[in-house]
């Protein structure tokens, strides 16, 4: 479809031009290197800067942007190539990452905990809470939707109250991120009132969990985020963690 000029794919909200499949392979290929640098004790955690993003995109069709599901393939290489066998996938994307959780529903190595707007109000439609996976994966996928106008205690309690006692149970081999910072209250595109300070205890809060389950192995990939001057703020603080964590180390 690039290479004959078509001005988008499978959905009209995925739009494409001649250099999209290359641009795409380098965006999940580099999401991957930084996988394979963590898990072989080169760096301990790393934020893959990269567009397009990634969530959405199932294992047919792209969707929401998202060409590849560059998260769903490191997660995939942490199995396939690494031999894990537990791996957590964190996703505060305002929009529910669907295309990860259909592609690990029913694989009970990966759990996926998903913070994001409510499929009644928000795209695409689906992460209901009830959405807990499938066959050997029932339990694997969590789903906390939010409500318009949720903010900063809602997130705190999910956190801790929902992932904190999954990540024990489960405990993760691996941590990866799909950080959109869409839910700050300055997006255009949002109805849920982060803010700065959010992102921040959010960001501690995984690197925290990382250390104390997974050797500090964190990869976080960037999702979502529209309003240019929130998303470069929010990404530093994201960084910024990110960095406080290897300096401690």
């Amino acid at each position: 479809a690039c290479a004959e000029g078509e001005p988008y794919i499978d959905t009209p909200d995925s739009s494409i031009c001649k250099e999209s499949f290359e641009i795409a392979l380098y965006a999940a290929g580099s999401a991957m290197r930084c996988v394979d640098l963590v898990m072989a004790g080169e760096i301990e955690n790393a934020f893959a800067l990269v567009r397009p993003p990634g969530h959405h995109a199932e294992a047919g069709c792209s969707m929401g942007f998202c060409l590849l599901n560059n998260i769903a393939l490191c997660a995939q290489r942490l199995l396939a190539r690494w031999g894990l066998t537990r791996v957590l996938i964190v996703d505060f994307d305002v929009h529910h990452g669907n295309g990860t959780q259909h592609l690990f529903e029913a694989d009970p190595r990966v759990l996926f905990f998903s913070m994001h707007g409510h499929p009644n109000s928000f795209y695409p439609g689906t992460g209901y809470e009830h959405e807990r996976g499938l066959e050997a994966g029932s339990g694997t996928t969590i789903n906390c939707p939010m409500l318009p106008g949720f903010g900063d205690d809602e997130y705190r309690r999910a956190f801790y109250e929902v992932l904190i006692p999954a990540a024990e149970s489960f405990q993760p081999e691996f941590v990866l991120v799909s950080a959109g910072f869409d839910a700050h209250q300055d997006d255009w595109i949002s109805r849920i009132a982060l803010d700065d300070s959010s992102y921040e205890w959010l960001s501690r809060g995984i690197v925290s969990l990382a250390q104390r389950w997974a050797r500090g192995r964190v990869v976080s990939l960037l999702e979502g985020g529209y309003n240019l001057d929130a998303l470069c703020r929010c990404a530093a603080i994201h960084l910024r963690e990110l960095l406080a964590a290897q300096s401690a180390a």
